[in-house]
């Protein structure tokens, strides 16, 4: 089971009327990134409200109404509209209620969590898992699950233990052998015993390799507590939220940035395949996570600062992300220090070379550059770095300090076809300038950046998928020869060709344009070659 879209409307929390679409076909995991105060927790708490409008799940603080709009207006959980890739929350609900699951379509984690000691004194039964009745009902709230989650772990033990013939050493091994496996990939960590409630021994034990002798819980650093409860929770939930959304709010918080990569390989592995799991983040190692383990089934909603949410009407999509994109997203947890995360290519091209705020790429090329290859090249940056000569300059400088810092980085120079200053220089003037230049620099085929963005198949695919008309006989009539024409100048005609009748700005009709050119299209492959294999 998959979310697919969220729609927020009437001033819940933060949002005046905010949707966010994943499309037909939703990733397994969902990562809502943004700086702190943007509404990535308010999306949880959201979900959180309208189920708690169906069927009690945890045990929800009363909230006044300004938890839950920050203009107290009366928000209703009629307000949210969820829709999964079974249809609308009512028609799951209904369908699970008939099988007394009604309470599995979401497992929360606050990132308010643990409890800081563990010691039981007596054995005693805890409701089903199933029913979702403990820990936190919002992202304010105290999660305490550990208690009843050894209740639950040692009552498994003993039951296992009964009902087979077997050494207590077997039974251990048998039901906490795959959550030790997990708990040893993120810390130097095991645990060595399930404790002894009738000896006034009712916490679990661990071992590490270097200590002489087991010890308990509660002498656990923050870290390691945090990471044993959130394992043992999703090791106990697999078989009764085996078709659920995980919703897990910062996990990263008192973990150390090395650990937050691991973990989230971990929750990936425990929670079931026919699940989805969504999760707030702001941390690095989430992050490089997300960009090289999780690159393939992941999607990425990114709360840009620049979004009035509170005022306007907003509809977020995931982000397409590359190297670019994802230097923007390690910014929000490392602010300046982003220019660190360094790519593996990087490719000067012509444009304006000043940045906009934030670091932002103001220039056309670089900005439709990044959006082609994004999916296909994640580990390429394209940047602008002025006219005709400066790319020879700025590139030169970069070799000369990356190549020290990043040895592995390659720098490329990208020109336009019109480099011998507007004289015509057709394929053979091409071939002779890569051979008469350094290896690192290219030409592209065709005469400038235009000329791939108003190819007919990438003009084609854009009226396709903005509703438009396709006037390709006219086109026929203007486009003679797409490689060598100069089309700059006929900005408007294109646009009349795919009947726009608003008015858009050049420039971000063509980044727009950038948006539609697909790995399968003759233009892409042409690019490609031009660019990474130098022909």
């Amino acid at each position: 089971m998959r979310i697919t879209k969220i729609h927020f409307r009437n001033g819940y929390k933060r949002f005046h009327d905010l949707t966010i679409d994943l499309g037909e076909e939703p990733a397994r995991i969902v990562a809502l990134v943004g700086p702190n105060g943007c509404g990535k927790s308010s999306v949880l708490d959201g979900l959180l409200y309208h189920a708690n409008a169906h069927q009690r799940i945890g045990k929800p603080q009363q909230r006044d109404p300004t938890y839950h709009s920050m203009k107290e207006t009366n928000v209703s959980w009629q307000d949210i509209d969820i829709r999964f890739t079974e249809g609308s929350f009512n028609e799951v609900h209904n369908a699970r209620s008939s099988a007394g699951r009604s309470n599995t379509i979401f497992s929360f984690r606050s990132p308010y969590r643990y409890n800081s000691t563990l010691k039981i004194k007596e054995t005693r039964a805890v409701e089903k898992i199933s029913l979702n009745s403990y820990g936190a009902g919002d992202a304010s709230s105290l999660d305490a699950k550990m208690e009843d989650n050894y209740r639950r772990l040692y009552a498994l033990y003993n039951s296992y233990l009964d009902e087979n013939d077997i050494k207590p050493s077997e039974a251990k091994s048998k039901i906490i052998g795959e959550l030790n496996r997990s708990i040893q990939n993120c810390v130097d960590l095991e645990i060595s015993n399930l404790g002894n409630v009738e000896g006034d021994k009712g916490t679990l034990y661990f071992s590490k390799p270097d200590h002489p002798k087991d010890f308990e819980f509660n002498v656990l650093s923050s870290g390691e507590k945090e990471v044993v409860d959130l394992l043992l929770d999703l090791y106990l939930r697999k078989n009764d939220y085996n078709d659920s959304i995980f919703l897990i709010d910062e996990p990263e918080l008192h973990i150390n940035t090395a650990i937050q990569g691991n973990l989230l390989t971990e929750i990936d592995r425990l929670v079931g395949p026919d699940c989805q799991i969504w999760l707030t983040t702001h941390s690095i190692g989430f992050l490089r996570a997300l960009q090289t383990k999780m690159y393939s089934q992941c999607q990425i909603i990114y709360f840009r600062p620049e979004y009035n949410l509170a005022a306007e009407p907003c509809v977020l999509t995931p982000m397409k992300v590359g190297a670019g994109t994802w230097r923007e997203l390690f910014s929000v947890a490392l602010d300046d220090m982003a220019l660190l995360v360094s790519p593996k290519t990087i490719i000067y091209c012509e444009g304006r070379a000043e940045p906009g705020v934030g670091g932002r790429e103001r220039g056309l090329d670089a900005q439709v550059f990044n959006n082609i290859f994004a999916e296909s090249h994640p580990d390429a940056f394209f940047t602008s770095s002025g006219g005709n000569t400066e790319p020879d300059q700025r590139s030169a400088i970069a070799l000369a300090v990356l190549s020290k810092v990043f040895p592995t980085v390659d720098i490329l120079v990208l020109k336009d076809r019109d480099v011998g200053s507007g004289k015509y220089m057709d394929e053979k003037d091409r071939q002779i300038y890569l051979r008469t230049n350094s290896p690192n620099h290219r030409v592209l085929t065709r005469w400038e950046i235009e000329n791939y963005l108003f190819d007919k198949d990438v003009l084609k695919a854009y009226c396709e998928g903005e509703g438009l008309t396709f006037s390709e006989e006219a086109y026929d009539k203007l486009v003679t020869n797409i490689s060598d024409q100069n089309l700059k100048d006929y900005v408007q005609h294109i646009k009349n060709f795919c009947n726009i009748k608003s008015s858009i700005n050049a420039d971000v009709f063509k980044v727009e344009l950038s948006k539609y050119i697909s790995a399968e299209m003759p233009v892409f492959r042409e690019l490609e070659k031009c660019i990474f294999d130098r022909q």
